[in-house]
């Protein structure tokens, strides 16, 4: 089956996600972090194309292989910071927001 390509499908939808993505890239989120984010999500969403292309990015960053081992159990992982454990609580609800809200305790932590 061959993918569809959003940038022909949807040129519009496409311009915007590319901005998203330029304005998240121009915040002081550290790029390592924000691969970090997107490799979680990516794990819930159960996208194998996401997870590689974000791990493949997060490596030449210097992430180690233990780190991203870790990443789907990081709440049990000695592995991760206070702020890295705030930011990923928070990625986890939003990427299932449809389930939950984004709950209080997560947004006062950050």
């Amino acid at each position: 089956m061959k993918r569809i390509s959003i940038k022909e499908l949807e040129p519009s939808a496409y311009k915007a996600m590319l901005g998203l993505e330029q304005y998240i890239r121009n915040t002081k989120i550290a790029p390592l972090l924000l691969e970090l984010i997107k490799i979680r999500a990516s794990q819930i969403n159960a996208c194998a194309y996401c997870i590689d292309m974000h791990t493949q990015e997060v490596l030449k960053l210097g992430e180690t292989q233990r780190r991203i081992f870790a990443l789907p159990a990081w709440k049990e992982s000695p592995l991760f910071t206070d702020e890295e454990r705030a930011v990923l609580q928070l990625t986890e609800e939003v990427t299932l927001i449809s389930k939950n809200a984004v709950t209080d305790e997560t947004y006062d932590r950050l």
